[in-house]
């Protein structure tokens, strides 16, 4: 059966459309589902959400779309939503979640902290010296050129030299 027949049977209420249907996406859209960490429900809950919301708004399908994009697009927008729902509540959750979330986001600072300052360490010592100059002690370009006796434009190529070392570091790791 083709797409548009196939779809304008689902629309008339068709129970063996919808039975093809079920049989030949519920693995395919528990595999999506899969992919998400819930909390509290289940892949199989969204497929089955996902089948439910199909029959209950079937006028509603496209006869010019694929059936398995329309039916993707029910079961991705169904776990956004629940997603969300899951972090308005968490973020509402007093019990000392936002300590936790905070030592964590003190880790995840130090441990880039000390990556940064690695990949600096790697940097020539002209440049090292200019990029912690300007980067870590926040002096200026004149005040730099004033310390070391090299121009401002010299000191904006090691800036920029430096930054696109660091960079290129960042992304590789």
């Amino acid at each position: 059966m083709d797409n548009r027949k196939f779809i304008l049977s689902l629309k008339h209420g068709n129970e063996a459309s919808f039975k093809e249907a079920y049989l030949n996406y519920y693995d395919k859209l528990i595999n999506i589902a899969r992919r998400f960490n819930f909390t509290v429900l289940t892949p199989q809950d969204f497929v089955q959400e996902t089948f439910l919301r199909l029959y209950n708004k079937r006028e509603l399908l496209n006869e010019d779309v694929l059936f398995d994009k329309q039916l993707f697009v029910i079961c991705k927008n169904i776990i956004i939503n629940h997603v969300n729902r899951e972090n308005k509540i968490i973020q509402l959750d007093p019990s000392g979640f936002e300590i936790e979330n905070e030592d964590l986001d003190d880790v995840i600072f130090e441990e880039r902290k000390e990556k940064l300052y690695t990949f600096i360490n790697q940097l020539p010592e002209q440049q090292q010296k200019i990029f912690t100059l300007h980067k870590l002690e926040n002096l200026s370009y004149k005040e730099i050129a004033a310390m070391t006796d090299l121009s401002e434009k010299t000191i904006a190529n090691h800036i920029y030299l430096a930054s696109k070392f660091i960079r290129k570091k960042i992304e590789d790791h």
